[in-house]
């Protein structure tokens, strides 16, 4: 006979332990989530707790795999100009800022609810830095509305976020019923609509900053560049013998040749000739003085600018991610520059250059690095989870193949909501159509697959597999039921409430498998429609608003709008309570308890 808990056997025990832990990783290191899941799984496999079969059908999911398909199907979207369409013919020029927010969330949102809202909001980043510029509006104005409209535009279908697709699929599991592709619209858009005229009714509460651009747009401010006349002193002499390797207040950057060859990364056993130019970054005025001890001479022209000087390197912005192994390190420390062939030229943090010689500062999440590297430098596939990238990358412009790579996704979407083949069907079909059709190479395909993302949501299953068949979610609705004293509206109320904010801090995949089967049980306990309890539940765990970490398109946001974490709080704690009470009216109308 096996000894119980509080109620709970020594294996429901065990999993709790292990959502505890999962949350605790997530929280307070900067392991990579995928790596926590897995993590999570493994001990789930080891110790028996529950069947092998059990834990490794998750990777069997259908979810997991029409999730796979569907970022095919984007990937043909993109690379026909689908995204630069949309943005060409959607935001014009509004004549005020309640006119743009409308202009932008709109669009936004649409798109996010059939697209991935991270590779939505990556492009829409630079596109709106440009077009706050031209309608005279701070880009930190709009780059928030525009996170928060991916976010909520996500949740109007069941392919618009990872939660929907994981809560669809668990409530099938238990009733047997699927969801239909716009079973949340209804909750969705009026989620939606409030949210919009929450944001232009908050927008005093989003502050104006600096976006790092434009700090780190002039290169003079922060980079001096002296010529060696060639009967200076340091003529023959290596960088090390000149004493250049370390500098007070900065670091060489380059050197630019009379016949314009350029040396990055310069090395200690570097010859200086006559006529070079030698480009430093840092603190000007500490660097300033080597113009007096050397004999140097301010170069007649500054040619170090972030325009390409030749066509094999470039100038360009990344931003420090909140889980980055960067954080709380000086880039001297790393061989970060070694290992990628780049050098560090200036660091801006809340719009303004830090001063100083930026390999010696201490980094911090956020902070947006200037970086003179290869063209064809890639920090998102060379460093990780570390670096995000803050320029546009570059798709193809919109063209006769825009229309039909959009026909393939409108003809997915019908077929699949009016039932004449299952969603993932309609999915495969659409995604070896994109692949046919030529809207998208194989290897694009392939690289296009978030394969983090699929094991993040397989480990997530795992985890609510396992909360259901220990007995956990059925004791937790117990004593959820004791604390509302079984009213239903306070049982949801609260389930929402909880959810809402511990996405803020972790992953709402996570958050979602974790408080489904709580909420599914409860709804049963209850003798309640338990659809009521997983439509709220969807919308709450993507409605993140008030932290930078709550969700991939916040942090992708972050760095370029100058923020500071206390300016997501500030208008996104009230969001929080505004979008909450919007989903349970929605939700309790339309899906009745």
């Amino acid at each position: 006979m096996e000894i119980l808990f509080l109620g709970l056997t020594g294996a429901a025990w065990f999993v709790i332990g292990i959502v505890i832990l999962v949350f605790v990783l997530q929280l307070c290191t900067k392991l990579p989530s995928d790596f926590v899941f897995l993590g999570g799984m493994m001990l789930l496999l080891v110790s028996g707790v529950i069947p092998t079969e059990k834990v490794l059908s998750s990777f069997s999911s259908s979810t997991v795999v029409l999730i796979g398909a569907l970022f095919v199907v984007i990937c043909g979207l993109v690379h026909t100009g689908f995204l630069q369409w949309v943005i060409r013919n959607c935001l014009g020029s509004p004549k005020n800022y309640r006119r743009a927010v409308v202009r932008l969330m709109l669009p936004v949102a649409a798109l996010s609810s059939v697209l991935n809202n991270t590779a939505v909001v990556a492009l829409f980043t630079r596109v709106v830095r440009l077009w706050a510029k031209k309608l005279g509006i701070a880009p930190s104005k709009l780059l928030i509305p525009l996170s928060y409209a991916s976010g909520m535009g996500g949740i109007c279908t069941l392919i618009g976020t990872a939660p929907n697709l994981l809560i669809s699929a668990m409530y099938a599991n238990e009733t047997g019923e699927m969801l239909g592709f716009f079973t949340t619209t209804g909750v969705g858009l009026f989620c939606l609509f409030v949210g919009v005229l929450s944001v232009i009714a908050l927008s005093g509460l989003i502050p104006v900053r600096v976006s790092p651009e434009e700090a780190l747009q002039e290169t003079k401010e922060y980079t001096v560049e002296l010529m060696v006349p060639t009967m200076s002193e340091l003529v023959g002499m290596s960088v090390k013998e000149a004493g250049l390797d370390k500098v007070e207040g900065g670091h060489i950057v380059e050197i630019i040749r009379l016949d314009r060859e350029v040396i990055t990364m310069v090395s200690d056993e570097e010859f200086i000739f006559g006529g070079d130019r030698l480009i430093f970054s840092g603190d000007i005025e500490k660097i300033l003085t080597l113009r007096d001890r050397f004999g140097l001479v301010n170069a007649t022209h500054h040619v170090f600018s972030l325009e390409d000087i030749e066509k094999n390197r470039r100038l360009r912005m990344t931003s420090v991610g909140f889980r980055s192994a960067l954080v709380g390190r000086r880039m001297c420390d790393t061989s970060f520059e070694e290992e990628n062939h780049l050098v560090l030229v200036a660091i801006a943090r809340h719009g303004e250059v830090v001063k100083g010689s930026p390999r010696e500062v201490e980094l911090k999440a956020g902070d947006t690095l200037l970086l003179e590297c290869p063209a064809r430098f890639n920090p998102a596939k060379t460093w990780g989870n570390d670096l995000q990238e803050i320029e546009d990358e570059t798709f193809c412009q919109p063209n006769q193949r825009t229309l039909f790579s959009s026909l393939i996704l409108i003809a997915m979407v019908v077929v699949s909501s009016l039932g004449y083949i299952s969603l993932l069907q309609a999915a495969f079909i659409a995604a070896f159509a994109m692949i046919t059709c030529r809207f998208c190479t194989i290897n694009q395909a392939r690289a296009s697959i978030d394969w983090s993302l699929l094991m993040i949501f397989a480990g997530s299953i795992s985890i609510g597999t396992a909360i259901q068949e220990t007995g956990i979610a059925e004791w937790i609705s117990q004593g959820i039921l004791l604390l509302c004293d079984s009213n239903a509206y306070l049982a949801l109320f609260g389930i929402c409430l909880v959810s809402t904010f511990i996405t803020e801090f972790t992953s709402n995949t996570a958050t979602a498998a974790i408080f489904c089967p709580i909420a599914y049980q409860t709804a049963i306990s209850l003798g309640v429609n338990p659809l009521t309890f997983c439509i709220a539940l969807m919308i709450s765990v993507s409605s993140s608003f008030a932290t930078p970490i709550g969700s991939p398109t916040h942090m992708l946001v972050y760095g370029p709008g100058g923020y500071r974490f206390s300016d997501f709080a500030r208008i996104g704690i009230p969001m929080n309570f505004i979008i909450l009470f919007a989903n349970l009216t929605a939700t309790l109308i339309l899906f009745p308890l």
